[in-house]
């Protein structure tokens, strides 16, 4: 069963910065593209980046375009996600997982725990 680590996450102030990780094991990593979701408190899990299995491409949810870059290490099965300029509307549980560039679905149904971000004063 793929497995999927996240960590890094924690409580920031406005304006702060957190470098997320998410390790992964037992698929082809670098065949796929990966991606970063986060669910916020009461709404449904959204994509937020996701980039090629190269790390040529990435694409952003608006809402993050400018403050957030993902990236990857396909030598180290582990996918980043570089989060600046942090606003109380990106707190959330933070999930990485595989898939198809630019699709919003996620390739496996296995998640792993995920890492809290929360941005609070």
């Amino acid at each position: 069963q793929v497995q999927f680590v996240e960590s890094g996450g924690g409580l920031v102030q406005p304006g702060g910065s957190l470098r997320l990780s998410c390790a992964t094991s037992r698929f082809s990593f670098s065949l796929h593209a990966m991606k970063w979701y986060r669910q916020a408190p009461g709404k449904e899990r959204e994509l937020v980046a996701d980039i090629t299995p190269d790390g040529g491409r990435t694409n952003y949810v608006d809402s993050v375009k400018g403050r957030f870059t993902i990236s990857r290490d396909n030598a180290k099965n582990t996918v980043y996600l570089q989060m600046n300029s942090l606003k109380p509307d990106d707190t959330g549980v933070y999930y990485c997982n595989a898939g198809i560039y630019y699709n919003k679905d996620p390739a496996f149904r296995s998640w792993g725990q995920g890492t809290q971000v929360t941005v609070s004063p």
